[in-house]
């Protein structure tokens, strides 16, 4: 599907998002759409064998700014071994490196189905990037079917050098943090399939493209926590996340809100 200004016409920043078409893809999209950018954008998004939902995707149309340009790859089957694809990578396969490439963009940034953006975050990391290989934001830690953000993620996606993964991984950046310049950096475009060697989830290559960025390119930082991640109970990260996550509610003030009952309500725990 393509809509909007002729494909023939190069965009400013190019959005790849992979799905499952969950419900939950609305309100990325709407993320995509309501940022403040001046530009022209090139929306992708990936079809991950979904056996329904795809009245989301029709409902994209309607909500689409002038400077959109949507194109949706819908293959009727998963790029992902996980089920029956070629490729090891559980997320998504070969979608994210697919749809890199097909980007009528020099400039690609990546959000999951289940996460959004603030209305700033394409025009800050644009603005880093100008010169660089590849540029990140930070992020919130949200609930699961909420808006509410819970307080800022100090611990994982902070960079290179930063954070817990500091001594495994040299630090890590979430990929719906990254803004990646396709042109210079391509040879990391293929490591979106591979997760590590080894890895028992085969859902670390972010690990594996955020390791080759670091070492290979330059990279700038926003400063700005501009990406909204939804918590995940179901995450093998997710235990030692939300221990995290209490202790710093406990002890810092991140919002102004009574945030008692959900610290200590047992679901999250």
């Amino acid at each position: 599907m393509g809509l909007s200004f002729p494909p023939t016409e190069q965009c400013d920043i190019a959005v790849v998002i992979p799905t499952v078409l969950r419900p939950s893809l609305l309100r990325a999209v709407d993320s995509v759409f309501s940022q403040d950018f001046a530009g022209t954008l090139h929306l992708l998004i990936g079809v991950d064998k979904a056996t329904s939902g795809r009245d989301v995707l029709d409902r994209l149309a309607g909500k689409r700014p002038d400077n959109v340009f949507i194109t949706i790859l819908d293959p009727g089957f998963s790029t992902s071994q996980r089920h029956g694809g070629l490729w090891p990578a559980h997320d998504g396969g070969a979608l994210r490196t697919v749809l890199s490439y097909l980007a009528h963009s020099r400039f690609i940034a990546y959000l999951d189905d289940d996460n959004w953006w603030a209305p700033n975050h394409l025009t800050s990391l644009r603005e880093a990037i100008e010169g660089k290989g590849w540029a990140f934001s930070r992020r919130w830690f949200t609930l699961p079917d909420s808006d509410l953000a819970l307080c800022e993620d100090i611990w994982e996606s902070v960079g290179p050098g930063g954070g817990e993964y500091a001594a495994v991984f040299g630090g890590w950046s979430d990929p719906n943090t990254i803004m990646i310049d396709k042109v210079l950096c391509e040879p990391v475009l293929r490591g979106w399939c591979h997760p590590i060697p080894g890895e028992s989830t085969a859902m670390s290559a972010d690990r594996r493209v955020f390791h080759n960025l670091k070492e290979t390119y330059a990279w700038a930082e926003t400063g700005r926590a501009t990406v909204y991640y939804q918590l995940n109970p179901n995450d093998p990260e997710h235990p030692n996340r939300w221990a995290r996550i209490q202790n710093g509610l406990a002890s810092q003030q991140f919002l102004s809100v009574d945030l008692a009952p959900i610290i200590h309500d047992s679901h999250w725990v």
